[in-house]
């Protein structure tokens, strides 16, 4: 174990992959050795076999059986491992998750990466947990991670800092499932698209313990939603804190309307902040690519309190809807409720009047009639990133403190719950 190994071959056929699974079997580390369904799977697909090799029998054989490459694997053999979906996914899997296959990093177990998941939300296309990215992970073997941020995940690893991500875990159920479509639909729309105001999907992953997908994504401290309702609490929300959010918002919708694309479901849920004060637009479940010659759509999407009254008249421009559902946002931020959300004030096409409009600038009272506009002459996101209330914001510190503030109200909301419950207990 501890001698000379012969040299590469020079005059016979021995191709860089070979070459690379050879060295792994010499390894002196027997993790670092290669299971013999890896080198199966290796030899198969540099074969251009379509069919597995007699007489081996994988079916009974799980991921564990693959151990991590050691470091000097090179970039051939990283290109065709790990195994394929065949080796990986048996039966009824494999059918139900074909359609997301092309997005699907085999090359890892989601497990083995991604440490200590704590739930931090539970929603309708699956619940969200905060992860650990393991210290012992290799991440260059993550193969479909932007570099960008696999090149920051690895800074700040070699920094000494824990780098954690969000995982939104979605359940495969042998029949599929409309959340399954709409994150096909949400990767296909997103292919490319980068922007800092919108959170997008960093890397999707297979669990097999669970048959689930493993989403990755930016972890974000709180929706817009969340903010809201601390108002009731006691938090303020300054008209310039209303303004960065606001600006944030165009951002995001400026670059979308140059790719034609329409979100359509803009709201305070799905507007969140992350660590160092950015708002992001997130979850394009809803939203649809057009031409910009072809603008017109007629399914009906949002919800009533921010969807744009053409939405539930017929054909409407889906272009023009995230104007509306962003000034429905912003009267919503200004009152700490939705818009029409009271019995009195059933949808219409303007907004209710403010409770306290002296409150707020006259700036801000024109942003939100041009909002409301009819769609023909609904501004578009460039011309409402002119407006003066937009371009009167507070600084990013400003906003890290406010979400401070809400983590201190929510303890304070905490601890007085948990006197009334004790004075409850006391009394019976």
């Amino acid at each position: 174990m501890n001698g000379g190994r012969p040299p590469r071959p020079q005059n016979v056929w021995c191709p860089d992959v070979i070459w690379d699974l050879t060295t792994r079997c010499w390894a002196q580390n027997a993790q670092d050795r290669p299971s013999a369904i890896e080198i199966h799977a290796i030899l198969q697909r540099v074969s251009g076999s379509a069919l597995p090799i007699e007489p081996i029998n994988y079916s009974h054989l799980t991921l564990a059986e693959f151990p991590a490459p050691s470091s000097s694997v090179s970039s051939s053999f990283s290109a065709i491992a790990p195994s394929t979906p065949i080796l990986r996914y048996q039966g009824w899997l494999a059918e139900v998750v074909k359609p997301l296959e092309e997005y699907i990093d085999e090359s890892i177990d989601p497990r083995e990466y991604y440490v200590d998941l704590d739930e931090i939300a539970e929603g309708d296309s699956g619940s969200v947990f905060i992860a650990r990215i393991s210290q012992h992970a290799n991440l260059a073997r993550l193969t479909k991670l932007p570099l960008l941020i696999k090149a920051r995940d690895v800074q700040r690893r070699a920094n000494g800092e824990t780098v954690s991500v969000a995982i939104k875990v979605v359940p495969i159920p042998p029949s599929g499932s409309k959340k399954l479509d709409e994150l096909k639909h949400e990767l296909e729309l997103l292919r490319g698209v980068t922007h800092d105001n919108i959170l997008g999907i960093h890397a999707l992953y297979m669990d097999l313990v669970e048959d689930s997908l493993w989403v990755r994504m930016e972890l974000m401290e709180r929706s817009l939603t969340d903010v809201v309702v601390l108002c009731d609490e006691g938090l303020v929300l300054q008209e310039s804190v209303i303004a960065r959010f606001t600006k944030d918002t165009l951002e995001a919708l400026q670059f979308l309307r140059k790719h034609n694309l329409a979100h359509r479901d803009v709201r305070s849920d799905n507007l969140l902040l992350n660590s160092q004060g950015v708002l992001k637009l997130s979850d394009f479940s809803s939203a649809v690519k057009v031409t910009a010659g072809s603008p017109i759509v007629a399914d009906p999407v949002g919800i009533v309190y921010w969807q744009a009254p053409e939405v539930r008249a017929g054909p409407y421009n889906a272009l023009k809807v995230d104007v509306w559902s962003l000034g429905a946002t912003v009267w919503e931020l200004a009152q700490a409720e939705p818009p029409f959300a009271a019995d009195n004030d059933p949808p219409g096409n303007r907004w209710p009047k403010l409770h306290k409009p002296g409150r707020f600038s006259p700036s801000f009272h024109y942003f939100l009639r041009m909002c409301s506009e009819p769609a023909s002459s609904r501004p578009e996101p460039q011309d409402l990133l002119k407006n003066v209330f937009v371009n009167d914001t507070c600084s990013r510190p400003v906003i890290i403190q406010l979400l401070q503030q809400c983590v201190a109200i929510e303890n304070l909301v905490s601890q007085r719950q948990e006197l009334e419950v004790e004075h409850k207990s006391t009394l019976t």
